[in-house]
C-alpha cells in the first residue's frame, strides 16, 4: 500500500509541475533531496556504527548481561510466560538495552531474534501470547535514555544542540511506556 501512496505522490507532483510550468523546480528539488538523503545516510551510518560498536563492546565485556540481570526481574513480572527461560529473557533484555540507548535500527534485529525465541515456546501457534504482545508494546514505546538516532538526525539538520530535547524525550518515553504496559495488561487475554 505504501508503494502505491509514494507512486501516487510522485505522479501528482509531476503532473502539477507540468501544469504549472515548474518542471525545472521539480528537477532541482529531486536532485537536491537525493543529495540531502545521501548526506543524512552517511551521518546516520557513522552514529549507528559508533553505537553498535559500543553495544558490541558492552556485550563482550558482560555489561549487557549485567543489564539483563537487572532487567530480568521487571521483565519477568510483565512477561510471565518466559520468566524461567534465560534464552528468551536475554534476547528481550538485549533489545530493551538497545532501545534504552536509542539504537532503533540496531534494536530491530535484536527484537526479531527475541520474538523468534518467544515463538518457539508459544503454545498459541497461530497468535501471539500475552508476553509477546507485551514485548511488542515495550519495544514500540521504548524508554530512551540516550536517543542517539534523534541526536544524529538533529545534528544532520544543523542543530547546534542536538540533545537539548532529552528531558522531553525522557518524559514522553516514560509516559508512553507506562501507558502501553497498563493498556496491554488491561486488554490481555486471560488464559
Amino acid at each position: 500500500m505504501l508503494n502505491y501512496i509514494w507512486f501516487g505522490m510522485i505522479v501528482i507532483s509531476v503532473i502539477c509541475a507540468v501544469l504549472t510550468g515548474r518542471t525545472e523546480d521539480l528537477s532541482k528539488a529531486a536532485v537536491g533531496g537525493a543529495d540531502k538523503a545521501i548526506q543524512l545516510i552517511i551521518s546516520m551510518a557513522g552514529v549507528m556504527c559508533l553505537w553498535t560498536g559500543i553495544l558490541k563492546i558492552a556485550e563482550k565485556s558482560g555489561i549487557t548481561n549485567a543489564i539483563a540481570r537487572l532487567l530480568t526481574p521487571v521483565l519477568s513480572l510483565i512477561m510471565p510466560e518466559y520468566k524461567n527461560d534465560p534464552d528468551v529473557m536475554g534476547a528481550v533484555s538485549a533489545n530493551v538495552t538497545a532501545n534504552i540507548l536509542g539504537l532503533g535500527n540496531a534494536a530491530t534485529p535484536l527484537g526479531l531474534k527475541a520474538m523468534q525465541r518467544m515463538q518457539r515456546h508459544n503454545t498459541l501457534n497461530t497468535s501471539p501470547n500475552n508476553s509477546m504482545v507485551m514485548f511488542v508494546v515495550i519495544n514500540t514505546a521504548s524508554l530512551q535514555i540516550i536517543p542517539s538516532t534523534i541526536g544524529a538526525l538533529r545534528q544532520a539538520a544543523g542543530s547546534q544542540q542536538p540533545f537539548s530535547v532529552l528531558p522531553y524525550i525522557w518524559v514522553t518515553s516514560v509516559l508512553t511506556l507506562i501507558t502501553g504496559v497498563m493498556l496491554a495488561k488491561i486488554f490481555s487475554v486471560r488464559s
